[in-house]
């Protein structure tokens, strides 16, 4: 972990979506190869997709069709969304532990959401099957606003809906764009090795304030601000 200080309790923390609140990987990567499945090629090895699952579906697809662009294959684009969304929550299950993190939240009474870049078609449903819609204090999707993250405005929006000060309050993700969009909104980073880091990344130079590599990590790290 990095040697910035942890002082006052903080006003709110946020999460990212896919790959630091929820381990989304299976229930997407099997809706790629199904698809896969059904265009005669080949899918996808697991453990390669899940590292580029926080990319979305854009991201996913290019590894099985390398060519793809979103402009100019709408058709396969919304097929795979459609085949996702009919089972977002099959596999998918809280990172472990999450489930006492957020509890320890709750009981000190400091309120959590999610900013994402999920669009909120899919995000909505996937928090209500998870359970996490009420306990969540706000829930940014990607096309809530006309920004999405690395732009800051995403993480502000959430933390004026809750009355938190950015500067008293934290951000996780387990991408780049996670933690600019922190920095920039001047909250306090935190980066999740424990999510979906694409191969060649060096989290290190995102500048995080701080670097976790387990959900027990950020529990330890949450416990010294509560």
């Amino acid at each position: 972990m990095s040697s910035v200080p942890v002082s006052a309790e903080p006003e709110a923390v946020l999460f990212d979506l896919d790959g630091t609140l929820l381990d989304t990987a299976p229930d997407m990567i099997r809706a790629l190869n199904e698809l896969c499945a059904e265009e005669d090629v080949h899918g996808v090895a697991y453990d390669h997709a899940r590292c580029f699952v926080s990319n979305g579906a854009v991201g996913l697809l290019r590894l099985a069709f390398p060519d793809f662009d979103p402009l100019r294959n709408p058709a396969l684009h919304r097929r795979y969304l459609e085949r996702y969304a009919d089972n977002l929550a099959r596999e998918t299950r809280l990172f472990p532990h999450f489930d006492i993190l957020l509890n320890m939240l709750e009981q000190a009474a400091v309120p959590w959401g999610v900013v994402t870049n999920k669009p909120g078609h899919l995000t909505e449903p996937l928090m209500a099957a998870m359970g996490l819609s009420r306990r969540s204090a706000c829930t940014v999707s990607g096309d809530t606003l006309p920004e999405r993250k690395p732009h800051p405005r995403p993480i502000l929006f959430a933390l004026e809906t809750i009355g938190a000060n950015p500067a008293q309050s934290i951000y996780v993700g387990d991408a780049r764009r996670d933690i600019e969009a922190g920095r920039a909104a001047g909250t306090t980073t935190v980066a999740a090795l424990y999510g979906y880091v694409e191969p060649g990344q060096n989290p290190a130079d995102w500048d995080a304030d701080h670097v976790v590599s387990t959900p027990l990590d950020l529990i330890a790290l949450l416990e010294r601000r509560l």
